[in-house]
């Protein structure tokens, strides 16, 4: 693909006979082998299912201390591999390392689900998870590189968050959790937004903070729109995640969030992130407006992303920009049937939407060629 598009450049005058072979040169050096990867990872796959068959056929008749030591052996021995690789010699195979934190990471979860079933612990799940991020956690923060160990950190986070705001479970003495916790606790993952941003500018491993950054950013979009669609069924009114101490709780964590962003990114990036968080966070805000209106729902759903969107276009995040706009013309359709009380209501409303999607479009194709570059600073 590459060599096409190099020939291509070349003939149009852009790049000139030296540049390209410099540019072949490179990429032959730094050229990843995806089908011995696969390979790899395909025989792994096969060996790790083979162990587990082997195992799951003599489950019950293993001691279960037994399994709990060769449990924590394996995981020792992928540790003190961990720590004896020179980060100079993982940074030759980053792939490599990669895969070994993530099936070490793994390897911590599933040995406190293992500890648990062989002493019949019934610790809420949320302890467990938050123990894996106090032992784990800087392992990974250390040591990952790409989207395997910020997804697996971040969703760790995010499992913890939400199973520590069950609101069921007492704290401090009383007969469930405050709703001003439950807000904070699930408000929590936002937070690694200004994390990422914040250590981009000060370690060498920005593919990794990039990832938490994004995933931080996601999370904020990502809640904010499912509070915008819940507020149209009138659960506004509700306790613990839909109360309004808890929303005012998650408003306040998505601001300073913002806030952290504007700060820890400097120049249009950063603006642009932050801006988008804030409006994440004001949608929660502006929900308990709603009342049970599946129109002001939509609208404000859609205004959410039409937040993303020009956010995007200041940010230069070309993909960004167009998953904003899709989000906004699947939107309107849903929300013609939702507003259709009959066939021919919901035809017309169809025939709307799609003259509204059309000239969507239209406008985002002329803003994203005017405005948006090919690919800009990342989200």
């Amino acid at each position: 693909m590459i060599g096409r598009k190099l020939s291509a450049w070349q003939r149009a005058g852009l790049l000139d006979e030296q540049t390209v072979v410099a540019i072949r040169a490179y990429e032959a050096d730094h050229a990843r082998p995806l089908a011995l990867w696969a390979a790899i990872g395909i025989g792994a796959l096969a060996i790790g299912l083979g162990l587990v068959s082997v195992v799951a056929a003599n489950w019950e008749d293993i001691p279960g201390r037994l399994r709990l030591a060769v449990h924590f052996a394996a995981l020792a021995g992928l540790a003190a591999l961990l720590w004896r690789v020179p980060r100079a010699r993982a940074d030759d195979r980053p792939w490599m390392q990669e895969a070994a934190l993530f099936v070490f990471g793994v390897l911590g979860l599933t040995f406190f689900g293992h500890l648990g079933q062989v002493y019949q612990t019934s610790a809420p799940l949320w302890q467990p998870l938050s123990l894996w991020l106090v032992l784990f956690g800087p392992v990974l923060l250390l040591r990952g590189s790409s989207w395997l160990t910020a997804i697996l950190f971040a969703g760790v986070i995010v499992w913890a968050s939400w199973g520590f705001a069950d609101p069921v479970r007492t704290q401090f003495g009383a007969d469930r959790r405050p709703d001003v916790v439950i807000g904070l606790t699930t408000a929590l993952p936002v937070l690694l937004a200004p994390l990422g941003a914040w250590m981009r500018e000060r370690d060498a491993r920005d593919g990794f903070w990039c990832r938490l950054e994004q995933l931080g950013f996601a999370y904020a979009i990502g809640c904010a729109s499912l509070v915008a669609v819940a507020s149209g069924f009138g659960e506004m009114d509700g306790d613990g995640l839909f109360s309004f101490g808890a929303q005012m709780a998650q408003v306040i964590v998505g601001l300073a969030a913002a806030a952290l962003l504007v700060g820890a990114r400097r120049g249009r990036s950063g603006q642009a992130l932050g801006g988008a968080v804030a409006g994440a966070a004001l949608t929660i805000l502006l929900s308990r407006m709603i009342g049970d209106s599946q129109l002001a729902a939509g609208i404000l759903f859609m205004a959410l992303w039409v937040g993303v969107a020009l956010a995007a276009l200041y940010g230069g995040w070309r993909g960004v920009f167009q998953l904003a706009v899709a989000a906004v013309a699947v939107r309107l359709v849903i929300l013609s049937f939702e507003l259709a009380s009959d066939l021919l209501t919901s035809g017309f409303g169809l025939i709307l939407a799609g003259l509204l999607i059309f000239g969507i479009a239209w406008a985002a194709v002329r803003l994203s060629r005017r405005l948006a570059p090919e690919r800009g600073e990342g989200a």
